[in-house]
């Protein structure tokens, strides 16, 4: 390729014409394309004819997946609309679309593809082109994108597993054998042309899967010119899809997902799915997981396997939650310091004081019962053996699942997935116009930015997701500034009446709750509208930097999204266990937020409550508003489109285009089902200590959730193009950051913002002397001593209440002398001593929970010892198959001159023997 030459997808507008004097044609002959890129591309010269897609009538075979001819299947579909039945006035663009649609498939007939077109039975409008695959381009592909084949059967006895003796009970769960029948396991080794003898091929027809051969007819989709301008050389179907050159591309089902095909030696996979799979009477069944990959490929296998592992796992946390959740249940009537709360000779002999300036009231303690009620159902002993057990469980999450798959990694044929393996994106080929030599082989490359260049783009993306980020800071202050208005609302309107009657209007509305509910609500929306915006500016900021494989524009936009994600979901939760109520001064001289707004101060029981009400809200939320977007959107799609139609029966639409009425697949793919569940992920980890129901109400979600995206990737949508996938990506190190932050702010939440360290405290420090009066150890009286007293006569003119009711003293929330004392309003020695327990008590629970994860990790490994065996096993009978291979192939080659030598060393002995007689 000279130097001068560009390859380019979107940098040239499609509305330009071509200059004048530069005659359109093919890539010109002397273009040397590397052979990684094209490796059967040859050149049309210019003004030769191109090459037409051969038209076709519909044979009347609905169900058929091969060309008219019965013989050449079908491997790839394109939808297009005839031009010239476009309006007169737009026929001049359209014209170009159509230079540039024939161009395409001349190119791709150059290339060894085979093409029929067909027109639809529907719209008269609609041409679908037909793509087959000959042997010789499968073969060239096979080897240039590395797939893995038979070679021959696997001969390895597989070892004994344990959980054998509970088969005649998960028996009952797996799929029906007799339909999805277990597949014949073969050492496999990547497909080379010239050794194509020594490969298990039985049927040339059959030796290259649906999915594989769809993959390879879309890397030449990719790559393929359709125009040339100049030196700029354009290819790419991606290009011409955005610009409606083809209307859609896709692979097909091989049948309907519910009535099985009528043509025979059909596999039916995707019917067999759908009923064993996808159907809900099949929900109780573990997912066919080798079909998924068969089907869909590794990706989307891999996908499915570890959100089945997740969920299989969360079953045990969901049952210890439940547990957790019972004991709270059960206990809240029998809680000394709740009894205290709704004493009437207690709580209802003491006034708090008011809870915002000049307009709030003052209100009895009893009138927040029902709320510390609540409150003990999660803020109980019980909830911190659970916070300590969810650190553990988390650790042995990841570390099974690394063992798990490493087991799927052996059994797919993924083990040697190397990222050279990976080729480039062809976004990223067009825009090679630099040179560089190769740090590993030293051979000279085309890269689309220099050292300064790539600095500039990788800067300008970090600073627009910092911007965005302070964006969502920005936002969680204006829905405090929110909360710290509306509960001056409610304060007014919930307490303004006498003294005798300080009760809320309603049994269980305080204006800590009313404020918490409203706000969480408003919060969810503004999370779920800067999602909406932000996923197009961080893929907008991915497709700018321009990364290289497919791999690294999905780690780099997982990084994007999952940092804004985080600040996005998370931040009013660590607000409300971390900030709120934690800087408010106290009556006489409260702290402002803003010179304006006076901080919130937390429930007399602390803000657990609150922070319970935040996670149920965003993750029920979140849970509906998924399933609308996934199962609802695209179920009135596929319904509007069928009504548009207005076709009674799909026994007269052929297979191609029953597809094209399906939902088009995401160019995302799995992204957003991933950043759903680690999203959840967090919920279930961070701030399990204050809500012990997160893995109950995740474990319900997932269960649908694997239903029905199998049900929607089934029905509703188009097939996918298969993808090679050796793990979860980036995905992995973020379960383990996130596994890591899970350990310290349950700590945090436990100490900072339960009440649990200040009952121990009391209970074992301050309940008996010399600090009490009491003789043995109780939790008597903690009420009054965790509440502070003040002076009405102290408080200021701004913050003075409207109407006294004759009150000298009130209480408050914190640890402070009473008036009168020489420290009057400063901290207490009782303060300090909680202080010092909640730092030393994350101390501890952090070391020890830490050391436990160390220790599990090293004691489990990533891959389980037999597979490492069969791993080596399968190494060493390939390299000696390739080996005799070799072997034979060099002596076959020696044989010819090997005989030739004998002869002459035959003839020269005679010789000898002759001149010796002579």
């Amino acid at each position: 390729m000279s130097e001068n030459d560009i390859l380019e997808m979107d940098s040239v507008s499609d509305t330009e014409e071509p200059a004048a004097g530069v005659e359109s044609g093919m890539v010109n002959e002397d273009v040397v394309y590397p052979e990684e890129f094209l490796p059967t591309y040859y050149s049309i010269k210019e003004g030769t004819t191109l090459a037409k897609t051969q038209l076709a009538e519909f044979n009347g075979k609905p169900d058929s997946l091969f060309f008219n001819d019965g013989v050449r299947r079908i491997d790839f579909i394109l939808v297009y609309e005839d031009e010239d039945k476009k309006e007169f006035e737009k026929r001049h663009t359209f014209q170009r679309h159509k230079r540039r649609r024939e161009y395409f498939e001349a190119s791709l007939m150059k290339m060894g593809m085979e093409l029929e077109a067909t027109k639809s039975v529907v719209d008269e409008k609609l041409l679908f082109v037909k793509v087959h695959m000959p042997w010789d381009v499968l073969c060239t592909y096979a080897e240039v994108l590395h797939i893995k084949v038979p070679l021959q059967p696997n001969d390895l006895t597989s070892h004994y597993s344990p959980w054998r003796i509970f088969s005649c009970i998960t028996k009952h769960f797996q799929p029906n054998e007799e339909l999805i029948g277990k597949e014949s396991d073969f050492f496999t080794a990547p497909f080379e042309k010239e050794r194509q003898g020594y490969f298990h091929i039985k049927d040339k027809d059959l030796f290259f899967t649906p999915s594989m051969r769809s993959k390879m007819a879309f890397y030449i989709l990719t790559r393929a010119p359709y125009e040339i301008r100049g030196n700029v050389k354009k290819f790419g179907i991606t290009k011409l899809l955005n610009s409606g050159v083809y209307k859609a591309a896709y692979p097909l089902h091989d049948c309907r997902f519910n009535v099985k095909s009528k043509e025979p030696d059909c596999p039916n996979e995707r019917y067999l799915l759908y009923n064993e799979w996808a159907h809900p009477k099949s929900f109780y069944k573990m997912q066919p997981l080798d079909l998924i990959r068969k089907y869909y490929g590794e990706k989307i296998g891999i996908y499915f396997a570890w959100l089945g592992f997740y969920t299989t796992m969360l079953a045990l946390a969901a049952v210890v939650g439940l547990a957790c959740f019972i004991y709270g249940y059960k206990t809240q009537e029998t809680s000394t310091w709740s009894k205290e709360v709704c004493d009437p000779e207690i709580g209802g002999q003491i006034v708090m004081c008011p809870q915002c300036d000049h307009f709030c009231q003052y209100w009895r303690l009893n009138s927040t019962c029902e709320a510390s009620k609540k409150l003990c159902i999660f803020d109980n002993y019980g909830t911190l053996v659970f916070a300590v057990f969810m650190s553990v469980w988390v650790t042995l999450f990841l570390e099974f699942w690394k063992r798990y798959q490493a087991e799927l990694e052996y059994e797919w044929d993924t083990v040697e997935f190397l990222e050279q393996e990976e080729l480039p994106r062809p976004e990223y080929e067009a825009k090679c116009i630099y040179e560089r030599k190769n740090p590993i082989t030293g051979v000279k490359e085309k890269i689309p930015y220099t050292t300064c260049g790539r600095c500039v783009r990788v800067s300008i993306g970090i600073g627009t997701v910092l911007f965005w980020i302070m964006l969502i800071l920005a936002s969680v202050v204006a829905i405090t500034v929110y909360r710290l208005a509306v509960f001056f609302a409610f304060s007014t309107s919930l307490r303004t009446q006498g003294l005798k009657e300080l009760e809320p209007i309603k049994e269980y509305v305080t204006p800590q709750m009313a404020t918490s509910v409203t706000a969480s609500l408003i919060n969810f929306i503004a999370i779920m509208i800067l999602n909406t915006v932000y996923e197009r500016v961080a893929i907008w900021i991915t497709d700018f930097e321009l990364p290289r494989t497919k791999t690294d524009y999905e780690n780099s936009l997982t990084l994007k999204m999952f940092l804004f994600q985080f600040v996005n979901y998370y931040s009013s939760c660590f607000y409300i266990a971390f900030a709120k109520g934690k800087a408010v001064g106290y009556p006489g001289k409260p702290v402002y937020l803003v010179g304006a707004y006076r901080n919130e101060e937390c429930d007399p029981g602390g803000c657990m409550i609150e922070l319970t009400t935040q996670l149920s809200i965003i993750m029920s939320g979140k849970a509906i508003w998924n399933n609308i977007q996934e199962v609802l959107l695209p179920w009135v799609k596929n319904l509007i489109s069928r009504h548009c139609t207005r076709v009674t029966s799909e026994n007269t639409i052929p297979r191609w285009e029953q597809d094209y009425r399906l939902q088009p697949v995401s160019k995302l793919g799995l992204f957003y089902e991933y950043l759903e569940m680690v999203i959840q992920f967090g919920f279930v980890t961070l701030f399990v200590a204050s809500f012990p129901l997160a893995p109950v109400l995740a474990l319900v979600n997932n269960l649908f959730e694997i239903r029905v995206d199998a049900w929607k990737m089934v029905t509703q949508f188009r097939r996918i193009v298969p993808e090679k996938a050796q793990d979860i990506g980036a995905w992995q190190p973020i379960l383990q950051g996130v596994a890591i932050l899970a350990v310290a702010t349950n700590a945090m939440i436990t100490a900072f913002t339960s009440d649990m360290i200040p009952r121990l405290v009391y209970y074992w420090s301050f309940s008996v002397y010399p600090y009490g009066s009491n003789t043995d150890h109780t939790m008597k009286g903690y009420i009054n001593s965790s509440l502070s007293v003040f002076s009405t006569s102290d408080f200021s003119n701004a913050s003075s209440p409207i109407d006294s009711f004759n009150i000298s003293t009130c209480r408050y929330r914190d640890f402070r002398y009473p008036p009168g004392h020489p420290r009057q309003y400063e901290h207490n020695v009782y303060y300090w001593h909680v202080i010092a327990a909640k730092l030393a008590f994350i101390i501890v629970v952090e070391h020890i929970v830490y050391f436990t994860k160390f220790i599990l990790s090293y004691m489990i490994p990533d891959v389980p010892y037999a597979v490492k065996e069969q791993i080596k096993r399968e190494k060493y009978l390939t390299q000696v198959i390739l080996h005799e291979t070799n072997l034979k192939l060099v002596t076959k080659r020696l044989k010819p001159s090997d005989d030739d030598t004998a002869d002459h060393t035959e003839m020269t002995e005679s010789n000898e023997e002759t001149d010796l007689d002579f």
